[in-house]
């Protein structure tokens, strides 16, 4: 070999020289980016699978509707029955402290579209209160709905315990 074969020396930032009448590299030594000069095009799928992505799309979504609208229903259960028991609380409270306070103290601890019912029970040291709430359906096709009951006992400081 004569030193006109040689490639000259590559520096750190500088491309490798174009070498003239030389095949593309073969596949392993191609970088990333690199085509090699006979590339063909991709072959297509048969015509007969085209769109089926779509149509398995479209026959799963009813089932995911279902699965997001029971998680929502699920969700509006947890928060009626959370504020049937804050309201259960506050009845039992109001109407230890002030007779004749229960509902109002009822209906202000709670979201009004619930529609907070509070009746007593028990009697003596304690007042006992029981609150129902009324959750209605997401889709009204699945019946009335569901009624929550919490309850909640407070003492009675309305009695004189005294001497």
């Amino acid at each position: 070999m004569t030193s006109a074969d040689q490639a000259p020396p590559v520096r750190a930032n500088q491309a490798p020289p174009v070498r003239v009448n030389q095949a593309p590299p073969a596949i392993e030594e191609r970088g990333p980016g690199q085509s090699p000069a006979t590339a063909t095009t991709p072959t297509r799928t048969p015509k007969g699978d085209r769109g089926v992505s779509m149509l398995e799309f479209a026959g799963f979504l009813p089932f995911l509707l279902v699965i997001g609208i029971a998680a929502i229903q699920l969700g509006l259960v947890g928060y009626a029955a959370n504020q049937a028991g804050s309201a259960a609380r506050a009845a039992a409270r109001a109407e230890s402290l002030t007779p004749g306070s229960a509902q109002a103290a009822a209906a202000a601890s709670t979201s009004k579209w619930l529609e907070p019912d509070a009746q007593p029970s028990g009697g003596g040291d304690t007042v006992t209160y029981t609150v129902t709430v009324h959750v209605r359906p997401i889709i009204p096709l699945f019946g009335d709905g569901w009624y929550i009951h919490r309850e909640a006992t407070m003492p009675n400081d309305r009695t004189n315990t005294g001497s």
